[in-house]
């Protein structure tokens, strides 16, 4: 099976949030930076590295996909079964991952960190061919609201710029 996707259109989101993203941490002040979010217990940094952190997991996810799309399809639905049964402590250590890095990256640091991956991705989607895009595994759809119970590659390369989009509403 093969799926259509817009290559184009990924491409051009993972440019609006490089472009986004170094806006952001070019102009906010020190005391912008340190600011509460609106709606999570981070500063508006620490918002920002969590931001980041997303493009990273899709890295570490595309690798896992490859892995149980070589087996049966009920390999990877006992596996996000497990992980949406540690859905509690998957969110606590989801806040506090973002707390040291924030405290010690620059923001051009962050910055560059963000020009990189999402250049990685978009290297790595260029080599895609559709049906491989079409492939999935299930995932812990408790973890995120942009997780499907079942997602395909396709929707892995979307699914850093929704978590993106959600986020930055919430910097204050």
């Amino acid at each position: 099976m093969t799926v259509a996707v817009d290559r184009q259109a990924i491409y051009d989101e993972l440019e609006r949030v490089r472009a986004t993203y170094r806006k952001l941490l070019t102009e906010m002040s020190t005391e912008d930076l340190r600011r509460p979010t609106n709606g999570t217990k981070w500063t508006n940094k620490q918002l920002l590295f969590h931001m980041l952190l997303g493009y990273w997991l899709i890295r570490a996810l595309l690798p896992l996909l490859r892995f149980f799309t070589a087996l049966p399809p009920g390999a990877s639905k006992a596996f996000a079964a497990t992980l949406n049964a540690v859905t509690r402590p998957f969110n606590w250590v989801n806040y506090v991952v973002a707390v040291p890095p924030a405290a010690v990256l620059s923001p051009s640091t962050l910055v560059t960190r963000m020009d990189n991956v999402t250049s990685s991705l978009a290297k790595s989607l260029s080599r895609r061919s559709d049906a491989d895009l079409a492939k999935g595994m299930y995932f812990p759809d408790r973890w995120d609201p942009f997780f499907k119970k079942f997602m395909t590659r396709a929707d892995l390369y979307h699914f850093p710029t929704q978590h993106f989009d959600f986020h930055s509403r919430q910097l204050s």
